[in-house]
C-alpha cells in the first residue's frame, strides 16, 4: 500500500471510529446546545441529566442499564482490535499493558498517579462548574436521576468505567496514535483531542465545553509526556464515580448549589 493510500485509509478509519463513538456524540451535543439556546428558558435554568432511567420498571431498568454498559464498550473493543499488537505488550499502542522496563508494581504507580490527577482536575472543576452556572453559561448538570435501588451504585460505577474507558482510549490513546501516523504534531494533536472532548460535552452548556477542553489539554499533555493510558482511565473513573454516586450527597449538603431549578 502506498503512503498516500495508507493516509487516506487512516483518515477513513478515524472518521468511522468517531462516527461510531464520540464524533456522533459531538454532533448531537452541538444540536442540543443550539436547541437549548433557542428556548425561552435561560440556559442556567435548564438541566442536563447524564444517567437517567431506561425503564419505569426496576428489573427492566437494570437490564437496560447493563446492556447500555456492555454495548457502549463496542467502540472501545473496535480500537483495541485495530491497534492490537502481535507482540507483548499487546496494547502498547493504546498506552496499556506492562512496560517492558517496569517492575511488578507498575500498575500501582500508574493507578496512584491517576488518583492524584483526579484530585488535581476535580477540585478546580467543581469550582469552575459553580462559576459557569452562576454567570449563566451552563445548565444544572444532574449526574444521575436513577431511583434508589440495591443496584444503583454498582450501575453508576460501571457507567463511570464505560465513560472512562471510552473517552481515554478513543479520544486520547487511539486518536494520538493515528494522528501521529498521519504526521500531525503533538500540540496540534492535543488541541484536536481537547476540542473533541469539549464538543461532546456541549449539551451541558458552554461551561461544560470550556471545562472539558481544559481537562483535555491536561490529559493530552500527560499522555504525550508519558504515553500511558491507565492513569487517565483511573482519573476519569474516579472523577465520574465521585460525580455520579456523590451527587445525592452533594444535593443533601448544599441544595442551593447542586439541585436542579424548580420547574
Amino acid at each position: 500500500m502506498t503512503s498516500a493510500a495508507l493516509r487516506t485509509r487512516l483518515r477513513w478509519e478515524i472518521a468511522i471510529v468517531l462516527a461510531l463513538s464520540f464524533g456522533a456524540s459531538a454532533v448531537y451535543a452541538i444540536v442540543s446546545i443550539v436547541e437549548r439556546l433557542t428556548r425561552e428558558t435561560a440556559l442556567s435554568q435548564q438541566t442536563a441529566t447524564i444517567n437517567r432511567p431506561l425503564s419505569d420498571r426496576p428489573v427492566f431498568d437494570l437490564i437496560s442499564q447493563l446492556l447500555s454498559f456492555a454495548f457502549g464498550l463496542a467502540p472501545v473493543a473496535l480500537v483495541v482490535y485495530l491497534l492490537w499488537s502481535s507482540t507483548r505488550p499487546h496494547l502498547s499502542r493504546l498506552g496499556l499493558g506492562r512496560p517492558l522496563d517496569a517492575g511488578r508494581a507498575w500498575w500501582g504507580r500508574e493507578a496512584g498517579g491517576g488518583v492524584l490527577l483526579a484530585a488535581a482536575i476535580g477540585i478546580p472543576g467543581i469550582a469552575f462548574y459553580l462559576f459557569a452556572k452562576a454567570i449563566g453559561i451552563n445548565t444544572t448538570v444532574v449526574p444521575t436521576a436513577l431511583d434508589a435501588a440495591w443496584w444503583t451504585v454498582p450501575v453508576l460505577v460501571l457507567q463511570a468505567l464505560r465513560a472512562a474507558l471510552g473517552e481515554e482510549l478513543i479520544v486520547v490513546a487511539y486518536l494520538f496514535e493515528r494522528l501521529k501516523r498521519l504526521g500531525v504534531g503533538p500540540w496540534a494533536t492535543i488541541a484536536i483531542s481537547a476540542l473533541l472532548r469539549g464538543s461532546y460535552h456541549l449539551y451541558q452548556g458552554f461551561g461544560g465545553f470550556i471545562g472539558n477542553v481544559i481537562m483535555g489539554v491536561v490529559f493530552g499533555w500527560v499522555y504525550q509526556r508519558w504515553g500511558r493510558a491507565l492513569p487517565l482511565v483511573v482519573a476519569h473513573w474516579a472523577l465520574d464515580i465521585a460525580s455520579f454516586a456523590g451527587y445525592p450527597l452533594a444535593v443533601a449538603l448544599w441544595p442551593a448549589l447542586f439541585s436542579a431549578p424548580a420547574g
